[in-house]
């Protein structure tokens, strides 16, 4: 779902951000870009350790059916209980689950790429020891000191003890071996800064969001891309795509539970969506009461739209070739940058057919687009080529 600069409910507040509105962003489509392109070079090297994790596992039909079906029945479980019970156990319920996720994630990704010579692993584990270092020290200055600073840096001070052990631990073991101090770290380090930035953060400063967010969702969308993309086939990649975009377009303009959930998450402060500022900048009013970066209009893409596009791209690859795969990421993030040129013109149109304030827009339908129109191409090609070879013979 590509969600609005604001996160508007009501229909006034949608029709506020339909007007201003910037008509020109290169920031997002370009992240797009680079995401699906940086999948796509890496798919290549991660791909035989991760089929050979899941022993080759590939989703079938009825898998990526009922996929789909959790999709939209997460969401608007998410959405509905949010609206009848928008106290503070919900979300801290959603905080825990999603965490417990993202941290699997980091350290099922580190344990499969844990094998690694020695040198390698000491400088890994070295690099944290910094960042915790410096993380801790950081937390006496001004700007970022708050009543919770010596807890915060107590704990990354610990954790880069811990990374210094690693370094040692390192030394005595013998290379290609599975190192599982290197698969803790990645997801301490981003749990003590979800912790300590977001949930316990009172310093005047922003960090986590919506810097720290971005980094971690970027990192987040291609580690889920790598992980899943690879289960895939080109049959249940087209039918992914087709069911996700329906679906996609019911849960954010038909029913919005797609928003409320979105609305719920971004409260959070977890790393499911990427908010990046318009470029060009465009300020926003003085009296300005909704979201901004920095002070200027962002927009907002899912984790799970960066999920789509990859997904549909490694596919296309598998089936054609890395020049239709690449033209086709340039394609998608074409069709994603006229769709948001295009926007308030769109919105425009749609609402009165709606009947009401459209306050996001599927992100799906906006990539899928340029997808189609590639793949409806190559395999015409295709099926020309054949032909003319049949009529030669």
């Amino acid at each position: 779902m590509r969600y609005f600069s604001a996160k508007a409910k009501e229909i006034k507040a949608s029709l506020l951000i339909v007007v201003f509105m910037p008509s020109l962003d290169i920031a997002m489509p370009t992240t797009l870009l680079t995401v699906v392109v940086a999948t796509l070079f890496l798919n290549e090297r991660v791909e035989p350790k991760l089929k050979a994790t899941f022993e080759d596992r590939e989703f079938r039909t009825r898998d990526v059916v009922l996929l789909v079906g959790m999709v939209a029945i997460v969401v608007s479980v998410i959405a509905y209980t949010s609206l009848l019970n928008p106290g503070q156990f919900f979300q801290n319920f959603l905080l825990t689950i999603f965490l417990f996720s993202y941290s699997v994630l980091l350290f099922t990704f580190a344990h499969i790429f844990s094998k690694m010579q020695k040198k390698k692993a000491q400088l890994l584990s070295l690099g944290y020891a910094i960042a915790s270092m410096t993380a801790a020290a950081t937390s006496f200055l001004e700007p970022l000191a708050d009543s919770w600073t010596f807890y915060r840096a107590g704990a990354f001070f610990g954790l880069a003890a811990f990374s210094f052990c690693a370094i040692i631990l390192a030394q005595k073991k013998a290379d290609q071996k599975e190192r599982l101090y290197l698969s803790i770290q990645p997801p301490a380090f981003f749990v003590l800064l979800f912790i300590f930035y977001n949930l316990l953060y009172a310093g005047k400063a922003q960090v986590w969001d919506p810097i720290l967010m971005d980094i971690y969702g970027i990192a987040f969308a291609v580690l889920i891309i790598l992980y899943l993309g690879s289960m895939f086939t080109w049959k249940t990649a087209v039918i992914f795509a087709v069911l996700l975009t329906v679906v996609d377009i019911i849960l954010v303009l038909g029913t919005r539970t797609m928003i409320e959930a979105a609305n719920r998450f971004t409260g959070t402060g977890l790393p499911v969506l990427v908010y990046l500022p318009n470029i060009p900048l465009i300020p926003v009013p003085p009296d300005y009461q909704f979201r901004s970066f920095f002070g200027f209009h962002d927009n907002g893409l899912g984790l799970g739209d960066f999920f789509f596009a990859g997904v549909i791209a490694i596919q296309t690859l598998k089936r054609f070739d890395k020049k239709t795969a690449y033209i086709s990421v340039v394609a998608m993030m074409t069709s994603f940058a006229v769709f948001l040129a295009f926007m308030r013109e769109l919105v425009n149109l749609l609402e009165p057919l709606i009947g009401t304030g459209i306050a996001g827009f599927p992100g799906t339908l906006m990539i899928i687009c340029g997808w189609l129109v590639v793949v409806a191409l190559k395999l015409f090609y295709e099926r020309r080529n054949k032909n003319n070879k049949i009529s030669r013979v």
